[in-house]
């Protein structure tokens, strides 16, 4: 069996190869520590509010660290060199004791500190499912990137629904998710809680991201049917000087004939 080359590790060794029993195992661990990564993010904002309990955001954060643990031990005890591979994904063990420490710090409305550290435990781990799921988000088609553009500010819009006190329906949530990945902030409605601020910077990133996407998928679409256009007027051009050729041969070798025979 041919080896392989990792293509999740985001470290800065370079990864090993890895067996098929290990490229197995990484990719049936890949959605379980995807979705407890995805709960992290309402975790942080049970934490952050403090009308929510926090007991249920510390069994989340560890439950995902120790998702990210058992998968990265599992995939390492199937490889020869365990060890190349777990520096190859470095990044992943920071990110499992940074959900440790977000776990076990006090409350980020007491301490600027631990909402300095959880943000930064949220970019990673939004940096982690990009990373995991960039196939899906890349794999191209116009009609995939509207729905998933769509299902996108649909979230951000929910979420904007069930932090800001301004926002009174889904529609105002939806407007506000959309102006705020589009960048272009009319003022009508802003987020004025901390946690709608917060999460404001996490729908930038994501809903701006998406956005490229769509923008550039039809400007793509406009640029591939332009050249399409000029490649059958090429063809067509082509086909046209051919026949004009083959009618010139023609004539030729009937005035050949005709020579020959005089």
């Amino acid at each position: 069996m041919p080896h392989r080359l990792s293509t999740r590790s985001w470290g800065l060794a370079r990864p090993p190869a890895m067996n098929a029993a290990a490229l197995r195992t990484e990719k049936r661990w890949r959605w379980p520590v995807l979705i407890g990564l995805l709960c992290t993010i309402p975790a942080f904002y049970i934490e952050l509010l403090e009308n929510l309990p926090t007991p249920l955001a510390v069994a989340i954060y560890l439950g995902a660290a120790g998702l990210i643990v058992l998968s990265l031990s599992l995939v390492a005890s199937q490889l020869s060199h365990p060890r190349q591979y777990l520096r190859s994904n470095a990044m992943d063990l920071v990110l499992a004791v940074g959900l440790v420490a977000a776990a076990l710090l006090p409350p980020s409305v007491h301490s600027q500190l631990a909402l300095g550290l959880r943000l930064f435990v949220a970019m990673l781990t939004l940096v982690h499912m990009a990373w995991a799921i960039k196939f899906w988000v890349t794999r191209g088609g116009l009609g995939y990137l509207l729905a998933l553009a769509m299902l996108v500010l649909f979230f951000c819009g929910v979420g904007f629904w069930a932090l800001e006190p301004r926002v009174h329906s889904l529609g105002d949530g939806l407007w506000l998710a959309f102006t705020t990945a589009a960048t272009v902030g009319y003022g009508d409605i802003v987020p004025t809680t901390p946690a709608a601020k917060i999460f404001s910077v996490f729908v930038v990133l994501l809903g701006y991201a998406v956005l490229s996407l769509v923008t550039a998928a039809i400007a793509s679409f406009w640029v591939e049917s332009s050249e399409r256009r000029m490649e059958q007027d090429i063809l067509r051009d082509m086909h046209a000087q051919l026949r004009s050729v083959h009618e010139e041969l023609a004539a030729l070798k009937q005035e050949l004939r005709r020579i020959e025979r005089e």
